[in-house]
């Protein structure tokens, strides 16, 4: 599938750049450096313009092939990367898929992500078709926690963590 921009009111959702026009590459870079993003999103190294530049160009071919449908979330007026918001583990014919989302450091506190994920979800539902879509946090993580309380998700308890055995997430669901 191609990827999909969508006008969420306050932010824009578009799919990450690193081009002439705009590189969204410096944000990554100080994105995964923060501590506390470090923190919780433990998959990816982001530490210089080549990993960033690997980064976008990932989301690029999971869009590609409907592994995963990633959206930066953009100031509307600059296009200034403020986080991104996904579907991950997408299974279009199980009608599946988890929710993804980081905020960067100087963005938070904004509400950017209850507007990005409920987007997104909005997103899953209607033009995939989703039948379920899941929300899994760090139980420490109590901000990912109030989003998914206020985009509608339902707590169903604890599942472990597939990329690091051992760690349980606290789980939510919404259908």
């Amino acid at each position: 599938m191609e990827p999909v921009e969508i006008n969420a009111g306050e932010y824009y959702l578009r799919q990450l750049r690193a081009d002439e026009r705009l590189d969204d590459r410096p944000a990554l870079i100080e994105a995964f450096a923060d501590e506390e993003h470090s923190r919780y999103i433990v998959n990816y190294n982001v530490r210089n313009l080549a990993e960033a530049g690997h980064y976008v160009w990932q989301r690029t071919v999971q869009w590609r092939h409907d592994e995963r449908c990633s959206w930066a979330i953009a100031e509307p007026t600059t296009g200034a990367l403020l986080g991104e918001v996904g579907l991950k583990e997408l299974d279009l014919d199980g009608g599946r898929a988890e929710v993804a989302l980081w905020v960067h450091p100087a963005a938070r506190g904004r509400g950017i992500s209850v507007v990005a994920v409920s987007s997104a979800v909005r997103f899953g539902f209607g033009a995939l078709e989703l039948r379920e879509v899941v929300y899994r946090h760090h139980p420490e993580n109590s901000a990912s926690a109030a989003v998914a309380k206020r985009c509608g998700f339902t707590q169903i308890g604890l599942s472990e963590d597939a990329n690091q055995p051992g760690q349980q997430l606290v789980t939510w669901v919404q259908t």
